[in-house]
């Protein structure tokens, strides 16, 4: 299937992102942008899922799958 669609790998940012912050996690001081470093890196992950399956469906599309 993956050499079939390549594309789908744009799905595993936001999957690779959400898995990502749990081991990262454990620190109770850094923030970025003024917010606690986990919701910082849940949000990330969240605005980056759309984009993500956005470049599938232009894809799948490109190739006449939609």
């Amino acid at each position: 299937m993956l050499k079939k669609r390549p594309a789908i790998l744009w799905l595993l940012v936001p999957y690779v992102l959400y898995l990502g912050a749990l081991p990262l996690a454990d620190r109770v001081h850094p923030t970025v942008l003024g917010l606690p470093f986990l919701f910082f890196w849940l949000l990330l992950a969240t605005l980056l899922t759309p984009p993500a399956v956005y470049l599938l469906y232009r894809s799948d599309r490109k190739r006449g799958r939609a």
